[in-house]
């Protein structure tokens, strides 16, 4: 298996390092190769320079090459393992991550690039997608009978599945990169208009400030905006279990996995009606969608959660309902397990 680093900040490693708490090592000989970590373009060549040279090395041992990508610069670096792979008469499972993969594929390559990246499709025995809208939209790409759909999913033992009830409906979560791509303008602009009205309310923003900007709008208004960091463990399961809502405001998104985190732990979500989101959230029931880029329906959707219990009530109940069924590692990694005895077919 091949990806980002695991001590990386983002969903790709979120979603292996799940993987391993759920014990797929132990189901599987694994091996997992890391192909980029955070830092300079030199530090980030010369990791994936090692990567290449490790995966060369130990491919002979393996049957199947879990290729995990998004858009990008990563799609043409995880490229280079794909036909090395190939070559060497491997099966290759392509696992697509990539919430901007529309946008790349047609605003940002010219057509001798899009041939390329059809031909990468192409060598793939198998891939997995995040939701039915990525399959449609790939399936016109390359063909679709080999394309399957599998949500990222999140660590569901250790939760009290008895447990109902909502947060703080005051307080309000946001976990990921703290960019303008997931909406955090819109989330701080809303936040203060909110703020302005009730006193009680709190925003948590848990991520890397990938941005500075937002460091100077967190600090003007630091009495009731944190930033608490990247957090993970008992102090993540914390703060989702503190807060009622969680908030992801997102421009695009390939699947939103905080969404789900939240759903788990009984927070009331409110978040935009783009990528793989509305195939999580079923809008009004378990959650609340909103349009991108709109900071005055964002304010509004949130405000009804913090005023009505009734709703907060029913969308926490269906949401938590709802990742324990459709949203447990546990069974996410029991399917990944049917599609590598399916590729070996």
């Amino acid at each position: 298996m091949i990806g980002p680093d695991r001590g990386v900040h983002g969903g790709i490693s979120a979603l292996v390092n799940s993987y391993y708490a759920v014990g797929l090592q132990d189901r599987v000989e694994l091996k997992y190769i890391s192909t980029m970590k955070e830092g300079s373009k030199l530090k980030k060549l010369m990791i994936a320079g090692l990567a290449f040279a490790d995966f060369m090395r130990v491919l002979d041992r393996y049957d199947i090459v879990h290729v995990n990508c998004s858009s990008d610069s990563s799609f043409m670096r995880k490229s280079l393992f794909i036909k090395y792979a190939k070559r060497h008469g491997k099966k290759v499972l392509l696992h697509q991550h990539g919430g901007d993969f529309v946008n790349y594929y047609n605003n940002e390559l010219n057509e001798k690039k899009k041939r390329y990246v059809r031909d990468i499709l192409d060598m793939a025995d198998e891939m997995l997608v995040l939701t039915d809208k990525w399959r449609e939209f790939f399936g016109a790409l390359t063909d679709k009978s080999k394309i399957h759909v599998l949500p990222n999913g999140v660590v569901t033992a250790g939760i009290d599945q008895a447990k109902a009830g909502v947060g703080d409906a005051n307080k309000i979560l946001f976990l990921g990169r703290i960019c303008k791509d997931k909406g955090v303008k819109e989330l701080i602009d809303a936040t203060i208009e909110l703020h302005k009205e009730n006193d009680k309310v709190m925003l948590y923003l848990g991520g890397i400030f990938e941005e500075p900007d937002f460091i100077k709008d967190v600090e003007e208004n630091s009495t009731f905006i944190k930033h608490i960091g990247w957090v993970s463990g008992f102090e993540k399961n914390r703060y989702l279990d503190e807060c009622g809502i969680m908030a992801l405001p997102s421009y695009f998104e390939g699947f939103g996995l905080s969404v789900v985190e939240g759903m788990l732990h009984g927070c009331c979500v409110v978040a935009s009606d783009v990528g793989g989101i509305p195939d999580i959230v079923d809008d009004e029931t378990d959650g609340l969608l909103v349009p991108p880029k709109d900071a005055a329906a964002l304010k509004n959707a949130i405000e009804r959660v913090m005023k009505d219990k009734n709703l907060a009530d029913k969308l926490s109940g269906n949401g938590k309902k709802k990742a324990l069924e459709k949203y447990s590692i546990e069974k996410i990694v029991s399917q990944l397990l049917s599609h590598y005895r399916e590729i070996l077919r």
